[in-house]
């Protein structure tokens, strides 16, 4: 990559902070240009920063990490969010997903792990650590409640759309795989998520590696 990918670390444990930004600093493609020990600082820095990347932890003093994130995506933004956390919770994981985090990641990933996904995060894929595909899809998808994309009258074009979601392509490959413009895509990922009552593009790429 020519331009470096840009981090802020947004997390209340200092050392914890120090690690991460060592193991990240450990890739030549990542640059740490913040850190913040509070959600308040996180937003106030991402602000001034523009990072292309947000670490966040959930568990802060004073607004948590949920909050932070629903903050965050208010703003004009382009970066992308992913939570990195000690949490493995089914809920700690959907509603973070539903406020729009981009990746969650588990704090005792290995090192190689955590720079492996973090790239993919910048670019577009959206992240989830292994071990959680099953809690989500468990808690997404019932198994006697199975449909098919012609059940939710999905169009072709949208079907196309959510296995390009469903392979983790971001906007802009969707775009030109299909030959279309980035608003079309979102205003179709838009309508899939309507139609499937679905909040996030995660959620939507789950339900169709389980509804095919």
């Amino acid at each position: 990559m020519e331009n470096k990918i840009r981090i802020l670390i947004i997390d209340d444990h200092p050392l914890f902070r120090k690690g991460v930004s060592q193991i990240i600093s450990d890739e030549p493609n990542f640059e740490v240009v913040g850190e913040a020990a509070s959600g308040l600082d996180g937003i106030e820095l991402a602000v001034q920063l523009a990072p292309d990347l947000v670490l966040l932890d959930l568990n802060m003093k004073g607004i948590d990490g949920l909050e932070t994130l629903r903050r965050l995506k208010q703003t004009d933004l382009k970066s992308r969010y992913v939570v990195l956390t000690v949490s493995d919770a089914e809920e700690d994981l959907l509603e973070a997903l539903k406020s729009g985090a981009d990746g969650y990641l588990l704090k005792d990933m290995e090192p190689e792990d955590l720079r492996s996904n973090l790239v993919k995060a910048a670019l577009g894929v959206t992240v989830l650590q292994d071990s959680l595909t099953e809690v989500l899809t468990k808690a997404l998808i019932e198994p006697d409640t199975k449909t098919t994309a012609a059940d939710v009258n999905l169009t072709d074009r949208e079907t196309e759309i959510l296995d390009c979601l469903a392979e983790g392509m971001n906007n802009k490959n969707i775009a030109r795989k299909l030959g279309i413009s980035d608003t079309t895509v979102k205003v179709h990922i838009k309508n899939i998520l309507r139609k499937l009552n679905l909040t996030s593009r995660l959620e939507a790429a789950v339900w169709r590696h389980q509804n095919r």
